[in-house]
């Protein structure tokens, strides 16, 4: 019996530290999620600089159509974490945003980069410093998973191209070769 009571007692000892150390990693996220109030004020800044990466030629139509598609899942009622649930409703959105920023800067030249942060007046060590700041408050693994996604999307393209699906589909689309 008293075995069974050391066990007992063990086994609430470690639940008791892993809800402490799951409470301190909150904590810890919550300051790195404090570490960007200076980066609020620099927000219009930024908002700036993305409408001329989105206005420039040099930047592709993908790159843009992927910031698009960040604000289109802002904006809609369908999210991962429904809204209402406080704090977590909102940081999915956060989240999404800054990784489809993320990915949309990737994707483009630094030389461009560094063209638009010298018409705005931005310091390119600021910018990168910000940047940095920004990534630090997504989990690592989900910065891996974004990393690889580009990569990832342009094989599962080739692949899709390779069956030659386009044409099956225009074919069920406009009744090629069907008796109808």
């Amino acid at each position: 019996m008293a075995r069974i009571g050391r066990r007992s007692a063990g086994k609430a000892g470690r639940s008791g530290s892993a809800r402490r150390g799951r409470r301190g990693a909150i904590l810890a996220r919550s300051l790195t999620a404090f570490a960007l109030l200076p980066l609020a004020s620099r927000l219009p800044t930024y908002g700036r600089l993305t409408l001329d990466l989105l206005a420039d030629g040099r930047v592709s139509v993908a790159r843009k159509a992927l910031l698009a598609t960040v604000v289109g899942y802002a904006v809609s009622p369908l999210d991962l974490i429904p809204d209402r649930i406080p704090f977590l409703g909102a940081l999915d959105d956060v989240v999404v945003a800054v990784l489809g920023v993320e990915l949309f800067l990737s994707g483009i030249s630094g030389e461009l980069i560094d063209e638009k942060l010298d018409r705005l007046g931005i310091p390119r060590a600021a910018f990168n410093e910000d940047r940095a700041r920004v990534r630090r408050i997504i989990p690592t693994p989900v910065r891996r998973i974004v990393k690889h996604l580009p990569a990832t999307l342009e094989s599962a393209g080739r692949f899709t191209r390779g069956l030659e699906l386009g044409r099956h589909v225009r074919g069920w689309i406009t009744k090629e070769g069907s008796p109808a």
